[in-house]
Formats: structure tokens, sequence, C-alpha cells
């Protein structure tokens, strides 16, 4: 680890095809918007002499290339990996969207990843969604770092950083969230703010100096030494708490000084298990300098301190029909299982899919089998199909290096996956496989659009498949009762970016249009209505005349048809074609345009013509009786009622449950959920919730989420119906 007493850096570079499972890490890098993960990461690639500047690729194009800057705001938006090489590992550094609403693609990347440097800014702090996602890690044992950043704004405090960390990653365990390392800053500047020129090792007493733009190691003075002497002891009583040698800790406290060999092994062993959490500081490189600060120690942290791909439970796999299967855990030898954990479109390439391999060994020109992956709900058709894999690449940059194989463990490109999606899962043709999907977010922001133009019609299928392919995270629905698309999506920025991708990629212009709510009518008392269409025009005429009695049912009883016809007055012939006709009707509405419910329509008498009664005059009379039925009685407009669940930190119980009730919601329990958490169940109209994702996220600032279900419909107040039924008579 970067501690030891005489790092150096080894072999570094570009990365190519591992060869062996135990010289690959994978790490994901978490952490908020403006954090600066991907300037450590520009500043990692450069100390590993994968860049040639700050930022430049030897061949052409930037690291940020690699991270589809969109959208106006020039917001990273994309999960990407860059892989670097150092001291004779792989590293593959997934680096992932601070911005809450492509949390998809965060979840992508702790799906291929085998470790975490959560990345906080000195300046920022700890937002609430980044310490939820530390909390996810927790739950199933991911290895996690802590990097502070921004240590040269004037107002940063590694100290003070250190400490908040502690309260907010180690509430369980805060002497488990320590740091390796101290900032040593240099003379002050004319504006007294004196910067980090190097770091002091704690267990190694040593001093890294990067005030020449290159790491150098030295003698601390004798005057910084007392300086380090109080963290050091709480770091190595830390890391011994957390040694498999119990008898370490005894001697200890004892007196008995223990080695730094020791203290390096035992901390090595903690990180991996994800039992201890150190924090390191970066620095990006000045300008002409060849290593930004900490970037040495953080490429060590991860090669000695972060588990192996043989060290991680392969998730379950299981036949596509079902059947539980066994896999050796990342065995390069072993059956084929691999999972396409993003997707994305080239201009020039085509499909690119980005591949994580748990298990066997993945080729070029091979046909593998495609399975997944259960999105049908969100407009992804699953898949049980065969495809070739086209050429494998390690990405950098706008710059794809050609991979010969991908064995498990590692992770690469493979172009000209026409069928597979995100989540899918490649195995042997002969030997079809699925993994277990991950947990993807639950889109709930509606956005509603139409084509601009005919040309735009019929390009937006082909696009919005597209589109959907490549994110997992939006739904696509075609709602039957509005007779709107809809993209859901995560956010504003999520939606804002899909209008962008669909116009700039997808050639698709695209409008907004106001989101309909599925609203219903019902009688709200029993209503009698006469049927009479008669007709003659030459030749046969048209003769139908029926009478009804309409009558109120409980939620959810749907449309009942009941014949009570006596002495033939309406033909048996003919009554089908009544019900047939009601039943159209009830479908178009009878108020505002909505279908109707709930209903009991009883055929009680009629008339017909032995020559001109027929089917079609049957079913307009049924109609025209259920119209003048409607005209004389009272109208419900009935609106979508959803259950909404809302997990919400305690501090913003009473600011959820205000908003709530004043969107017409009706609280109904809460309940601790632990962690400072609550739990708030509310029966809330759909109408009122369009933009709670938007609305919710900003209230809690951003630490509370929230699950919908449709419950049932029920009348909506006097005043708002009556203000929908003039926008219907407005639109007529």
């Amino acid at each position: 680890m970067g501690d030891k007493a005489n790092a150096h850096p080894g072999a570094a570079g570009r990365a190519t095809a591992a060869d062996h499972p135990a010289s690959v890490r994978n790490v994901v890098l978490v952490g908020h918007s403006g954090s600066g993960k991907t300037t450590l990461v520009e500043a990692l690639a450069l100390t590993a002499g994968a860049v040639n500047r700050a930022g430049r690729v030897e061949d052409g194009g930037t690291v940020s290339d690699y991270d589809e800057i969109e959208h106006r705001q020039q917001r990273s938006v994309q999960l990407s990996l860059v892989p670097v090489e150092w001291d004779g590992y792989k590293i593959n550094i997934l680096d992932t969207p601070g911005y809450a609403d492509f949390v998809g693609e965060l979840r992508a990347g702790l799906r291929a990843a085998d470790a975490a440097l959560f990345v906080v800014s000195a300046s920022d702090g700890v937002d609430g969604s980044t310490r939820m996602v530390w909390e996810e890690c927790a739950a199933v044992g991911m290895p996690r770092a802590i990097v502070i950043t921004h240590l040269e704004s004037a107002r940063s405090d590694f100290d003070e950083m250190t400490r908040r960390c502690a309260e907010a990653f180690g509430a369980d365990d805060p002497d488990a969230v320590l740091p390796l390392y101290l900032p040593l800053r240099g003379a002050p500047g004319p504006d007294g703010h004196a910067p980090v020129t190097g770091l002091i090792g704690l267990l190694s007493q040593r001093l890294f100096d990067y005030s020449s733009g290159e790491r150098k190691e030295a003698e601390p003075g004798p005057d910084q030494l007392p300086l380090i002497e109080e963290a050091r002891n709480r770091l190595i009583e830390g890391i011994i708490a957390e040694s498999e040698d119990e008898t370490l800790m005894d001697r200890y406290l004892g007196g008995a000084e223990i080695d730094l060999k020791t203290l390096v092994q035992d901390l090595e062993r903690a990180v991996a298990r994800g039992a201890f959490h150190p924090v390191l500081a970066a620095a990006p490189a000045a300008d002409g300098a060849r290593q930004g600060l900490g970037t040495v120690e953080l490429l060590e942290l991860v090669t000695g301190g972060f588990p192996t791909p043989l060290e991680r439970e392969a998730p379950t796999v299981t036949t596509p029909d079902g059947k539980a299967r066994e896999v050796s855990a990342c065995d390069p030898d072993g059956p084929l299982v691999a999972e396409v954990v993003k997707t994305a479109s080239d201009p020039y390439v085509g499909r690119v899919s980005l591949v994580r391999v748990f298990s066997g060994t993945l080729r070029p020109d091979e046909t593998v089998h495609v399975s997944g992956h259960g999105l049908t709900d969100r407009g992804h058709e699953d898949h049980d199909v065969d495809e070739r894999v086209g050429a494998l690449s390690a990405p950098f940059g706008k710059q794809q290096r050609a991979l010969t194989h991908c064995i498990a463990g590692d992770l690469a490109c493979v172009a000209k996956l026409n069928r597979a999606e995100t989540g899918d899962t490649l195995s042997a043709k002969d030997n079809p496989l699925l993994m277990e999907p991950w947990q993807m977010p639950d889109p709930l922001l509606p956005l509603a659009i139409q084509a601009h133009s005919k040309a735009d019609e019929d390009k937006l299928s082909q696009g919005l498949g597209r589109l959907v392919a490549e994110d997992p995270t939006m739904r696509l629905e075609q709602n039957q009762n509005t007779h709107q698309v809809v993209l859901w999506c995560l956010g504003e920025a999520h939606a804002d970016v899909a209008l962008e991708r669909l116009r700039n990629r997808y050639g698709v212009q695209v409008d907004v249009i106001p989101y309909k709510v599925s609203l219903r009518e019902t009688f709200a008392d029993r209503a009698a209505g006469r049927g009479r269409h008669v007709k003659q025009s030459g030749g046969h005429g048209q003769y139908a005349i029926c009478e009804i009695e309409v009558e109120p049912l409980p939620n959810g009883s749907g449309i009942e048809f009941v014949d009570k016809v006596v002495g033939g007055a309406v033909p048996r012939q003919f009554i089908p074609s009544v019900e047939k006709g009601v039943r159209a009707q009830a479908a178009k509405g009878v108020a505002a345009g909505h279908p109707l419910i709930d209903i009991r329509i009883t055929l009680r008498d009629g008339k017909a013509h032995s020559v001109d009664s027929s089917d079609a005059a049957f079913q307009t009379a049924g109609a025209l009786a259920l119209r003048e039925a409607a005209a004389d009685a009272r109208i419900h407009l009935l609106e979508p009622v959803a259950e909404v669940t809302v997990m919400v930190g305690d501090n913003y119980v009473g600011a959820v449950m205000s908003d709530l009730s004043g969107r017409r919601g009706r609280v109904v329990g809460t309940e601790q959920a632990g962690g400072g958490r609550t739990l708030v169940r509310a029966e809330v109209p759909e109408i009122e919730i369009g933009r709670y994702a938007v609305d919710l996220r900003s209230l809690s600032h951003g630490t509370a989420r929230f699950s919908r279900s449709y419950a049932r419909h029920e009348p909506m107040p006097p005043q708002i119906a009556e203000r929908v039924r003039e926008q219907a008579r407005d639109a007529s």
C-alpha cells in the first residue's frame, strides 16, 4: 500500500488484456457532482503513464472524452471506464455520474466493480445521496476507501473533513474510518492560504513531497513527527482492532512495537474485506507536473488493499428457464458468464457494450447466447437469442485499444452486439445461462412527448427503442387510456438528456406535451335513459328503441349489464347489440370524455321492427340511452389515487408530511426504519405527484426516496372536476 517504507511506481501505462484475475483490480469512483471524480481519474491516468499531460491521451483525445459530456451544463451523465496499468496490475477505473438522475449508471458501476473509492470535496463535504450509496455498499460488504479532494481550496480543512467523513460513514465504528496520511502544507501565499505540498505517512512516518511535480520520499523534520503522533496511534489501534491476530492488541497495549510489515498486511486485509476504510488526500498535478498529490498512494491502495476479482462472490446464476446453476467464481477456464453493464451507440462503430466477465473467457468473433432481462414493463424486450461478438477493446478517450480476449474478472468493450441490452447475460451458445439482475431504480417522473413533424413520426419508434435499450432506468409507456407516449425518467436532468439524445443522436425532434393521468367517470346515483334510433330514408330503415336504468356500484366493480326485458319487447338476438352499444359509449365517456366505470346497466324495455331493426340500430340506441341517462344524472369525475411510501431522514419527516397534505394526500401511517430514517405511507391523487420525484429531492436535499403504486379511482373534488370539464370543452 502507499505507506510502505520503500514504495515505487513500478511498471505503468495503458492497460492491455489481463492474463489472470489476480492481476486485475476493478474500482468504481462514487461522489456527488463537483466532488472531483473525473479530475481524479485524469490525475491517476497521468501518474500511471497512460496520458502524457493532464487530461491528454498519448494518441489523441482527452480522458474526459470518454465521459460523453452532454447537455448545456456539461454534466457527466454516463458510466465511463478508464483502464490503466500500475506495478504489473491492470486497474479498471469506473467513473460514475454524480447527479442523482443518473443513479442507474452508478448502480451499473457498482455491479462491475469489486471496490469503491468515495470522492469527497473538502469544500462541500458529504451529501445525503453519497451517504445512501455508502450504505448500499455496506449492505453487500463492498470494500470502500475515501478520497478527499479540493485541498487547494482556501477553505479546505483535511482534519475537519476527515472527522465529518467518520461521522457520515462510520456511524457504527468511527475508528474504522481513519486517515493513512496527513497533508503537509507549504508557506502561505499572498492570500494567506498555505498550499498542500506533500503527505506524511502515518505508519511509515515518511514524508512524500510533491512540490516538484513528482513524488519524492524524504525524512520528516523533527518538528513534524510530533504533529502526527496522536493520529498515528489512533490509526495503529484501528488497524489492530480489525486484525485477525487476537494477540496483537495485547502486545501493543503492553508496549510492544508492532513492525511496519505486520501493520501494512493487517491494514490491507481489513480494507479488502470491507472492515476498515482508509481516508486519503488527492489533488491534480500542476501544469507540467507528472504526478498529482496522493495519486501514487491511491494506486498502491487499489493494487495492495482492494480485493482481486477472485475474492468476489459471483451473482446468482440460473438457466433461462430458472433452474439453479453452480458456476465457479472467476474461473477463466469455466463456463462463460458475462454481463452487459452499459450500452452506448457510436456514430461510426454502432452499438458498443461494456461487459464484465464473471466466469470463462470472452473472445472476438465467437457466437454467444444473450439472455435477459425481465424489464418488459419498461419497454425492454426479453432476450433469448444467439449473437456474434464483434471486436473487443479497452476504451480510453476517443481511442479503442484492441484486445485479443477478456478473462474472468476483467472488463472490455464489445462491438456489434445488436440485440444485447444493459443487464443482459452473455454465455456459451450451447450452455445458456442467466445472471440475477441488479436492482434498478424505478423511474417516477413522466415525460409525455409527440413527434414534431411527420418525418419525425416515422423515426420516433426506432429512436425510442434505441434510447431505452441503452438505459434500463428509463421506461417507455404507450398509454392506451390517454393515447400518450410517455418516457418515465428519474428526474429533470435525465429527461433533458433523453430529449437531447433523441434530437442529436437519433435525429428525432419531439415536442413535450402536458402529461395526462387516466381519469374515469361514474354515476353518482340512479338514472334512467331512453334511446330511440328511428330513421327512414328509402329501402330498409333503422328502428331500435331501448330503455335502460343505470346505478352506481362499489369501487372496482367495472361495468355490469343486466337483461330484464320481458315479453320479447327487445328480440333476444338484439340484446347483445344493446350491450355492445352501451359499453362502447361507456368507453368514450359521457361527461368529459373519460371511460365510465363501476356501474350496473339494466335493460328494462324497448321496441323493435320486424324489418327495420338491426344490430347496428340497437347498438346506436344503447349508446343514446346511456347518454340520455347521464344528461339527467350527477356524474362523478374519478381520479387515480396512488399509494405512496417515502423513506426519509427523521429531520425531514415533518416537511414531507406537510407537503403530502398540501397535495391532497392522506398520511395513513409512519414507522421507524432504523438508521435515523422514517417510512411515511400516504394516499395521494396521481394528478398531484407528477413532479414529486423532483420536488421530494429538493425538499429532502436528495436524501429521500419514494415509491408509488396504483390504489384505486375515487371522486375528484367538485371545483377541480369542473376545471377539468372546462378544459375538455375548450379542447373540443
